[in-house]
């Protein structure tokens, strides 16, 4: 298993090194960023790994912005925010917008190290998911227009006879159309079938 990369964004020198300093010491692998601009770019460039930890208030592009701009990344890092007291209002804004945590400054070193842990997790099971899902989506890009209506009317429960009625083919033209949609998708039963549609749509949230 490869080091977990975390993504430190902080227009403080100072707090760059010291996490650097710190996190290292744990077992992380740290890249330094010293505004949102520069993440971004980078992630423009690399395809985004581990997990990022970033102030929630700096100059020019704000933290909630940065969020915002990652939330259009397939499969992209689950954000942890540093905030002041005075900077809880933008965290809880953050957690609703699907930031995986928040810490509060002063930071207690090894409740941060325990939440980077699991964010470091978290951002696999996203990367592997969204990888599944491209698979999905360029299988269902193979299906023919008929095929891809059948696949439509399985997935929402309609038996073939329905199916059939539908589209109005014939019930043998629909079983046709529907073993050759289980071989594209490389789908081994319907509710197979049915969790690769969900989790095409789950990834395009």
């Amino acid at each position: 298993m490869t080091e977990p990369i975390v993504y430190v964004v902080d227009d403080d020198p100072d707090v760059l090194d010291s996490l650097k300093a710190l996190l290292g010491a744990e077992g992380f692998v740290v890249e330094k960023f010293s505004s949102g601009g520069e993440l971004l770019e980078h992630f423009a460039e690399a395809e985004p790994k581990g997990c990022i930890l970033c102030d929630v208030r700096m100059p020019g592009m704000t933290g909630l912005e940065v969020q915002r701009a990652l939330n259009e990344l397939s499969g992209s890092p689950p954000i942890i925010f540093m905030t002041g007291h005075s900077e809880l209002p933008l965290a809880v804004e953050a957690m609703k917008a699907g930031a995986f945590d928040f810490v509060e400054k002063p930071i207690d070193d090894s409740y941060l190290v325990d939440r980077l842990n699991k964010a470091h997790e978290v951002g696999l099971e996203r990367r592997q998911f969204a990888k599944e899902a491209a698979k999905i989506t360029e299988n269902i890009s193979r299906l023919t227009p008929r095929e891809r209506e059948v696949m439509d009317l399985l997935v929402e429960g309609h038996p073939n006879k329905i199916i059939a009625f539908k589209l109005d083919i014939s019930a043998r033209t629909v079983e046709i159309h529907r073993s050759r949609v289980m071989e594209k998708m490389g789908a081994n039963s319907l509710s197979h079938l049915v969790r690769m549609s969900l989790q095409v749509e789950a990834a395009k949230i």
